[in-house]
């Protein structure tokens, strides 16, 4: 396939064409051995007054600003300035900075630290060599709603030039060091489960199918982790977690990605009210670790310090339609209400559960603003959860909203084999009626069950809308390093 170039990078080909036949290709460099990262350069130089030769310096990274003799070079610990004095460095070298150097070059630079008449710390420079040549250069403008898509399409560039995007990645690596600190102060192990599944489970959702050649049939890229760490509690684990990735073939917003990372976790002999707590804790510890008690979401302040609020679902409908479902016993009554407040229902959400749960998401979610528990989802949309024997129809299950999004989904977890084959088949039936994210039976699973799973509670965290919370960031583009894009045009 035949490339076109524009004169740029046509001119940066031929100082790279030039630096080969001066037998200087950069390109044969495999190793830079400096004296320090520009990071520590900065910090061991920070209180010099004048002008150190003593200290003959190597440092390496990228030239990111070149103006006259003065250049910038930064590596991944931070930026220092270096210069040429025209009186001290050979006209060959000179030559080599004015006619061979690029913006955008990876180079390493040999001298000794001093000041600037205007106070700023700078490398004397005595040689510098071209380590990896630029042939492309750097964008001059990388900003604004236009550049949205580009920078994300090209996070590599976008991480170069943008100081702000590449903190966002390294707290992201910050908090998920945090998460797993927290687990494992909490006696938690971390395990991994398989990504291909045979059997879709789990949760609700469409997923994305693979054929795997040797054993001839299709698997399922897993759309959560949940049944087979509950096959580790039946089989005797006590606490443990897994943070990974899940795929689920569902479109893309501003909160969704085809493949994202969230954390599964389950603990033997304890409720749902026990991970409410956890969850809480969780949240609080990372807030506390990073230093950010509150934090903004658009024109929302989040206070993430303070005592979460919590709500049963059919006390929150209440409270904002006036519709008490507590006393709506029949479907079609349910279905009545929905039509008299506009609730559009498909045919397989025409049920008491499914109905409730659309009255929340149409008349509550967007009221959650502070963090909040809601818990008591209907049985209908809640195959895995453990019955609330107290309300039947409800569960012992909650969801964590903040800012309007959910954080968390939890339950105490079904451990009945009989009433979870009963669901699975409701499954089925509802598949057949035309819902696509229903879950399959899973006679595996239901086996493992009757072995006997101790009363147990599970939690699920999306991590993503975890780190686009403390990170203070709108979409989930930009805490993930490389998301899902359309094709260009």
């Amino acid at each position: 396939m035949e490339r076109k170039f524009n004169d740029q990078e046509l001119i940066r080909r031929e100082k790279l064409k030039n630096l080969q036949e001066a037998n200087q290709d950069p390109y044969e460099i495999e190793k830079v051995s400096r004296t320090m990262t520009i990071g520590d350069f900065n910090s061991k130089f920070a209180k010099l007054k004048t002008h150190n030769t003593n200290n003959n310096i190597k440092l390496a990274g990228r030239v990111v600003a070149l103006r006259q003799t003065f250049g910038v070079i930064r590596d991944f610990y931070g930026d220092t300035q270096f210069y040429l004095n025209k009186k001290k460095v050979s006209k060959s070298m000179l030559e080599y900075f004015n006619k061979v150097l690029d913006l955008g070059d990876i180079v390493e630079i040999f001298g000794s630290p001093f000041r600037t008449q205007k106070g700023e710390l700078t490398l004397d420079v005595k040689k510098i060599k071209i380590v990896s040549k630029a042939l492309k250069p750097l964008p001059e403008k990388w900003h604004g709603l236009e550049d949205e898509e580009l920078r994300a399409r090209h996070r590599y560039v976008d991480l170069i030039v943008n100081k702000d995007s590449m903190k966002v990645f390294v707290d992201r690596i910050r908090i998920l060091k945090i998460i797993r600190q927290f687990m494992d102060s909490q006696n938690y192990l971390e395990v991994e489960t398989p990504v291909l599944h045979p059997i879709l489970g789990g949760a609700n959702a469409r997923p994305f199918i693979t054929f795997h050649n040797t054993l001839e049939r299709n698997f399922y890229l897993r759309i959560a982790t949940e049944l087979p760490l509950k096959k580790l509690i039946v089989g005797g684990f006590d606490k443990v977690y897994e943070i990974g990735r899940i795929f689920r073939n569902e479109g893309m917003d501003s909160t969704h990605n085809p493949e994202f990372t969230s954390m599964e976790v389950y603990a033997a002999y304890e409720n749902m009210e026990y991970m409410m707590r956890l969850t809480e804790n969780l949240f609080k510890y990372v807030a506390k670790s990073l230093k950010k008690p509150v934090v903004k979401m658009g024109e929302n302040e989040i206070y993430l310090t303070q005592k979460f609020r919590r709500i049963h679902m059919v006390d929150f409908i209440k409270q904002e339609t006036g519709v008490d479902f507590w006393e709506v016993k029949s479907n079609q009554e349910a279905q009545e209400l929905a039509k008299k407040h506009n609730v559009k229902f498909e045919k397989h959400q025409s049920t008491l559960g499914h109905i409730i749960n659309l009255f929340f998401e149409e008349f509550c979610e967007a009221k959650c603003i502070q963090p909040t528990f809601v818990y008591g989802h209907p049985i209908d949309v809640s195959p895995l959860s453990k019955k609330d024997y107290k309300n039947p129809g409800f569960t012992k299950r909650f969801e964590l909203f903040i800012n309007t999004k959910e954080y968390a989904n939890a339950f105490a977890e079904l451990n009945d084999p009989i009433d979870q084959y009963e669901r699975f088949e409701a499954q089925v039936k509802e598949k057949s009626l035309g819902n696509d994210e229903a879950v399959e039976m899973d006679m595996d699973f239901i086996e493992a069950l009757e072995y006997g799973l101790p009363p147990t509670a599970g939690l699920g965290v999306g991590i993503d809308r975890m780190i686009m919370l403390f990170t203070e960031k709108s979409s989930i583009r930009d805490v993930l390093l490389f998301p899902h894009m359309k094709d260009k045009k």
